[in-house]
């Protein structure tokens, strides 16, 4: 079958790499926002561990014929423990962060949830041995005092919603540290298979306390879900692997403007002043957690 004339061009066009990972990050940053609102929607009628456990069961699916061609022997490992803790910090983000998303508005679960980076730094320099300079601590405790902005201790915000995004947040960090590891010894399709197998029971767990037997069409919202999720994370993927994560990063943050408008037109709601102010000061502290991990990786001493 012929491919229709724009298509063509499009593949043809001469794009380079920064421009291909700022679109791709985009892409991603659009999908995931679009999960949050997807997974709001449908916990109105489905406990949201069951929603993660679905998310999860037909991630599999969708991932099954890669993991298939991978073959069983990039499962052999010596470090099935800390393959287990990461794939535990993974579950737990995903269901905390899947419960809060049904209580706190898009927007604010959005920008609360890029603190995960400010609990890596912290994380790094308690369980990795990694030196934190003046300058990155200055930066995180800045991004902690955003998040503080966003919640307003004493002024009611801070809820059990908030609290889960938080927890998300340190459990992502653990995950991404996990990762980080790992990553030290282990080939990605490794991290990636067991990541997608493990996933499934652990999410089940928690699920069958809660079971209501979906629908035929919340199973096809269910599938799309995953379907979602898969391609923002697919694209996050191809984005740092076209060009430099440091130049691509910022097109993340995406997510709050498209998060923020599927709140107002899907669900009604409206961010107010301070959770702008609250998100621009952790975006700011996190980009230039960024740029200063980019060149430290750069050069033999980092700053």
């Amino acid at each position: 079958m012929a491919r229709p004339p724009i298509i063509t061009r499009l593949l043809d066009m001469d794009i380079s790499a920064p421009v291909q990972g700022a679109l791709w990050m985009l892409l991603s940053a659009g999908s995931l926002a679009g999960l949050t609102g997807i997974v709001r929607y449908m916990s109105a009628g489905l406990p949201p561990f069951e929603i993660a456990f679905f998310r999860s069961f037909f991630g599999f699916l969708i991932l099954s014929p890669w993991l298939l061609r991978s073959g069983i022997g990039i499962l052999r490992t010596k470090r099935v423990r800390l393959y287990t803790l990461r794939c535990a910090f993974g579950a737990a983000t995903m269901l905390m962060w899947f419960s809060a998303l049904a209580m706190v508005p898009l927007a604010d679960a959005v920008a609360l949830g890029f603190t995960s980076p400010l609990f890596v730094v912290i994380g790094a320099a308690l369980f990795l041995g990694e030196i934190v300079s003046g300058k990155r601590l200055v930066a995180t405790l800045c991004g902690f005092a955003g998040a503080l902005i966003i919640l307003r201790p004493g002024s009611g915000v801070l809820d059990v919603g908030a609290i889960l995004v938080l927890l998300s947040a340190v459990t992502l960090a653990g995950a991404n540290l996990s990762v980080k590891e790992l990553s030290r010894t282990e080939p990605v399709q490794a991290i990636v298979t067991y990541m997608v197998i493990f996933m499934v029971p652990l999410t089940l767990i928690p699920t069958l306390f809660v079971w209501q037997t979906p629908t035929p069409l919340q199973l096809v919202e269910l599938a799309g879900l995953a379907g979602v999720a898969t391609l923002g994370n697919y694209a996050m993927t191809r984005s740092v692997a076209v060009a430099d994560a440091s130049a691509v990063m910022p097109y993340d943050y995406a997510r709050l403007p498209f998060a923020a408008l599927i709140g107002f037109f899907i669900f009604g709601e409206v961010p107010d002043a301070l959770t702008w102010v609250g998100a621009v000061v952790i975006i700011g502290s996190t980009l230039y957690i960024a740029v200063k991990e980019a060149q430290s990786q750069g050069s033999p001493a980092g700053t």
